[in-house]
């Protein structure tokens, strides 16, 4: 089968469909990185707890607290990559097995459809949870990288490294915690590619509530307010 035949498998909405769930997810992660001044969003907001967190932990003595909010994040993003690992192997699994899915598709009137069509579908999850696994584990190695950061800052306030090495490790986390939240949109995003089974709607449909959440989550939730007003208060 030639690339123009397997390309006429699929409709126009179909592909309209798929042009929606990248550019949805490639915006919101744009603008969740580069919102504008007046209204950051949570992972900006976050950002500079970050470095406050590192500035104070200087002077923080002993360190364990610290330490073990460093493992809780490393443990974080070693069980995303896990659970994505194991999501990526069903996946390939499936992949092997198209004629069987057809049938049950079949069965069930979702549609029927050549086996090319399901393995595409299944290809496009995977690949999407391939891009979050990557990032989950760049992030893991990241938050080990700002562990070894904290160790090295100084005990001494006083000594001329204490501050700009603790201002590398704020910079170090902050990378990290960029990385997970793009494997964590990457996710949300190979979750509404699932919609695509039952037909090129239903993919837009769970692309827009994803998009949705999102947006929400980091525009216009409850903790949001929160976090902006706690900064508001800081800085007054």
């Amino acid at each position: 089968m030639t690339w123009i035949e397997r390309a006429a498998l699929f409709s126009p909405l179909d592909y309209a469909a798929i042009a929606i769930l990248l550019g949805a997810w490639l915006w919101i992660g744009w603008k969740i990185e580069h919102p504008s001044p007046q209204k950051p969003s949570v992972a900006l907001v976050m950002d500079g707890y970050r470095r406050d967190w590192m500035h104070e932990m200087v002077t923080r003595q002993p360190r364990m607290f610290d330490a073990q909010v460093v493992a809780a994040m490393r443990q974080g993003s070693t069980f995303f990559a896990s659970t994505t690992m194991i999501a990526i192997g069903g996946g390939l699994a499936l992949l092997g097995n198209t004629e069987r899915l057809a049938g049950v598709a079949t069965d069930l009137a979702i549609g029927s459809a050549p086996a090319m069509v399901w393995e595409i579908k299944i290809l496009v999850v995977v690949l999407l949870l391939a891009n979050a696994f990557l990032k989950y584990v760049w992030a893991h190695r990241l938050f080990g990288y700002c562990a070894v950061l904290m160790a090295s800052v100084p005990n001494d306030p006083e000594d001329p490294n204490a501050y700009p090495r603790a201002g590398q490790a704020a910079e170090i986390c902050v990378t990290a915690a960029r990385s997970f939240n793009r494997g964590l949109r990457a996710t949300y995003f190979a979750l509404a590619s699932l919609a695509w089974f039952l037909g090129p709607m239903a993919l837009v449909l769970g692309t827009m509530i994803t998009f949705g959440v999102l947006y929400r989550r980091e525009f216009a939730s409850h903790s949001r307010a929160i976090l902006t007003a706690q900064t508001s208060n800081t800085e007054t």
